[in-house]
């Protein structure tokens, strides 16, 4: 998830809706985010630091220094190593101090040392809400740059209902997400990935097919989305989970994949087609189980349509197209000649002669090689870190139109 690894702090001020504050930590640090927590000293009435410090896994802060050791809470320090602030519940009350930027406590003086993008997820009662004041400190507060995560209506603690309900944890942290995905260098784009074997039938129970895992381009599809990108995975048979968030297609055969490409082929910008597919089908398929009778047994064979050929074939300039060559001899040449055939931008080359290379292992070894002839040769590795090496090529290419 975009949030993964992301360093939030967490300002909790004096309100009852302190309490879905545990609820939101929670989801955060499931998500992968690491939490530090400051508290004003009111808010430690409506919620322990024990309770924030257990779910957070981290020390609560509240004071500017501690009273057992007298050492020096560093709010400069918390502000600069903080990629996100969120000051949530954030009352009438710290709203105009920070309008005002008054600095009378640890929230605030972290508050004002911040250079990170500040959050706010204002929480009172309606008539504080709409009161002239906190609307045009909201106002200030929203030109200094620093986004508010609305209020919602509902019933509130006086019995009222109006708007100044704190926002839910759930969606505190969609927010915060979403605004995470917009900075990531592939947010917005479109991605195609294919994935696996096909299985090309010779009668209801026998098939055709080869050892590929899809584990090459399941990790490919994860990393793409996690680099912000709107992920189809287009999968053959495979007895892999798919990645989280990503759109997957299941398939059978190479006619099958051969369609589901091309019906998301034209409104993705970034393909990447890493599936196994069979050159050759049963020109016919019994329609019952071949029965053991003979003691040699043949097939007519037919090839499959050229699903990379295809796309090539007809690839707009804002398009980049990937390709993979598995090889057993002459694997630069063979790969160089298909790049250009197949009119791809970038081709992986695999040999089968790498140790730990290949389909069905946890690691892979590949060569890249893209239209002007450049080759980057990349040592054995996981096939997780294999799938950051291509994702990486494919940022800078991005990055560079």
């Amino acid at each position: 998830m975009a949030l993964t690894g992301k360093n939030i702090v967490i300002a909790v001020c004096g309100s009852i809706a302190a309490y879905k504050i545990a609820v939101l930590i929670r989801l955060l640090v499931k998500a992968g985010a690491h939490i530090k927590v400051i508290m004003s000293e009111e808010a430690t009435a409506f919620i322990t630091p024990l309770t924030l410090s257990t779910l957070s896994k981290n020390p609560v802060l509240v004071d500017y220094y501690q009273e057992n050791t007298g050492e020096w809470n560093n709010h400069v320090e918390i502000a600069l190593n903080a990629d996100y602030i969120l000051i949530a519940p954030a009352t009438a009350n710290t709203i105009a101090k920070m309008a005002a930027g008054l600095c009378d406590n640890l929230l605030m003086a972290v508050y004002l040392s911040a250079k990170c993008p500040v959050f706010f997820a204002p929480a009172m009662d309606l008539d504080m809400w709409k009161h002239p004041s906190t609307q045009s400190n909201v106002d200030r507060l929203r030109s200094y740059g620093n986004m508010m995560i609305p209020p919602e209506k509902g019933e509130l603690a006086s019995g009222l209902i109006g708007e100044g309900r704190l926002a839910e944890p759930d969606e505190i942290m969609d927010f915060l997400a979403h605004y995470s995905d917009a900075e990531l260098p592939l947010y917005g784009k479109k991605a195609l990935v294919s994935a696996g074997p096909t299985h090309e039938a010779i009668d209801p129970v026998r098939f055709i097919g080869n050892h590929s895992s899809g584990k090459m381009g399941y990790a490919i599809a994860k990393q793409l989305k996690e680099l912000g990108a709107d992920v189809t995975l287009v999968s053959g048979p495979s007895a892999l989970q798919p990645p989280a968030q990503v759109e997957l297609v299941r398939v059978t055969s190479a006619a099958e994949m051969l369609q589901a490409c091309e019906e998301y082929f034209d409104r993705s910008s970034i393909i990447v087609m890493s599936a196994a597919v069979a050159d050759y089908t049963p020109a016919e398929v019994a329609t019952q189980k071949i029965k053991k009778k003979e003691a040699e047994f043949s097939i007519s064979l037919k090839k499959t349509t050229d699903i990379l050929a295809t796309l090539g074939a007809k690839k707009r300039a804002d398009q980049l197209l990937i390709g993979f060559a598995l090889e057993t001899n002459n694997e630069l040449e063979n790969a160089k000649d298909k790049l250009i055939r197949k009119n791809l931008d970038f081709i992986v080359l695999n040999s089968m002669q790498d140790k730990g290379a290949g389909f069905a292992t946890d690691t892979n070894k590949v060569t890249i090689i893209n239209r002007e002839g450049n080759i980057n040769e990349f040592t054995l590795k996981s096939k997780d870190d294999v799938a950051k090496d291509i994702c990486s090529i494919i940022v800078q290419q991005h990055s560079s139109h």
